[in-house]
């Protein structure tokens, strides 16, 4: 045992007041409330979404895309949160795609997620480099990127059985994929909750479509989970997606709820009152219109 010769203040251990133990322990209780309520409202979120769109049925097989992010974590953890008091039978298996990424912490995934006794796959493949190859200076990554990755997925969701695959996109990833449309594609589309593959062989889910990303970033700083930033699209400047995100949190900051009324309307949907002639059938109107003056004058010459 060492002995000191001398006394040092730094090592020396002061016992708390009674008062100071006390506004501990209900800044803990407190913590633990806010916790709880944070919890409680993702598992209903995401129950809800379930739900509605008929995401998850009795045997289905979930492949549940990990990217280190902290909303494909939170996604695995409130599913597997739910599985536990569901009221039909499915499985998880975590899925990370390794793209080669120079200096990827290849360990952090396989460590978290066996130390869960979680099920999972490492999938590898070197997209990094074709994307540093095709891609022109200057220019994102993040469109060839996503469709690499994407059909890598969907290819390995078939050896692995699984007949759904989920995705972490929250609220605002919806959000800010309509106005990418809008502005840059001239199209009226974002990201559905529920998606059938253009091929037919994969149903592709999002159980966080009504999660708000602040929710899910307060959720993974109190679960402490290890997240992987992405050097390949995360670090490049001026996205358009990055564009429109801070424009979207400048008016939920100036105009509280404008984004819940926003995301309300992709759900509410009026094609009559838009302008796609494939949606809608203008052209047949006129005729529409003789249909019902018909029958209100047959109606009016029985009476």
């Amino acid at each position: 045992m060492q002995h000191l010769d001398h006394f040092d203040p730094a090592a020396a251990t002061v016992a708390p007041t009674p008062d100071l133990q006390d506004q501990s322990a209900l800044e803990d209780a407190k913590q633990k409330r806010e916790f709880n309520k944070l919890q409680k409202r993702l598992r209903r979120e995401v129950g809800n979404a379930i739900i509605d769109y008929q995401m998850i049925n009795e045997g289905d097989r979930i492949m549940v895309c990990l990217s280190g992010g902290k909303d494909s974590y939170t996604m695995l953890e409130i599913l597997r949160n739910l599985q536990r008091n569901a009221p039909v039978n499915f499985s998880l298996v975590a899925v990370n795609m390794d793209q080669k990424q120079p200096g990827f912490p290849e360990h952090i995934l396989p460590r978290y997620l066996e130390k869960l006794g979680v099920e999972y796959r490492i999938l590898e493949r070197d997209t990094y480099s074709v994307v540093k190859e095709k891609t022109p200076e200057g220019k994102t990554t993040c469109a060839l990127c996503s469709r690499l990755r994407r059909g890598s997925l969907y290819g390995f969701a078939e050896e692995i059985g699984a007949n759904k695959i989920a995705l972490g996109h929250h609220r605002e990833d919806i959000l800010e994929t309509l106005f990418l449309n809008m502005f840059f594609g001239g199209s009226l589309k974002a990201m559905p909750p529920k998606l059938l593959s253009d091929d037919g062989k994969n149903v592709v889910i999002r159980p966080l479509a009504y999660c708000k990303e602040a929710d899910i970033a307060e959720f993974s700083r109190l679960m402490e989970f290890p997240i992987i930033p992405c050097n390949l699209c995360g670090s490049q400047p001026n996205m358009q997606r990055q564009v429109v995100k801070e424009m979207l949190a400048e008016w939920d900051k100036k105009h509280p709820g404008r984004l819940e009324s926003m995301f309300k309307a992709v759900t509410n949907v009026a094609p009559s009152q838009l302008a796609d002639r494939d949606l809608f059938d203008f052209a047949g109107l006129e005729a529409k219109q003789e249909a019902l003056m018909a029958g209100r004058i047959e109606a009016f010459s029985v009476s």
